[in-house]
């Protein structure tokens, strides 16, 4: 007789568990900035986003349409959007095409 060794965990009504929740969106003063950074990533800079007040799957979705426009990698990271690059001036038009107040920021 085999054994699963897949482990299951369930609730005391046997339903399954609801994924834990989303953060929320963090506050600001509803400014989006853009800034570039090189800092901790061997001379390699990306582009920093910050301020979006977006939940988790719209900020994802955004980040992931972000990379597309740009044709580059990036992350998530503590509520702000890292593509790869310096592409501050074309992610400015898309999210002030997007409805957002932009501001570059930093060098």
């Amino acid at each position: 007789m085999s054994r699963n060794s897949r482990l299951v965990y369930s609730t005391e009504t046997g339903r399954i568990k609801p994924q834990a929740s989303v953060t929320p969106p963090p506050s600001g003063d509803g400014i989006v900035r853009i800034w570039k950074s090189s800092k901790g990533r061997g001379g390699k800079t990306v582009s920093l986003i910050s301020g979006l007040t977006l939940s988790g799957p719209e900020l994802k979705a955004l980040s992931k349409e972000l990379k597309q426009l740009c044709g580059t990698g990036g992350a998530i990271k503590e509520g702000q959007i890292e593509i790869q690059g310096d592409h501050r001036d074309q992610l400015k038009t898309a999210l002030e095409a997007r409805g957002h107040k932009v501001k570059l920021a930093g060098g």
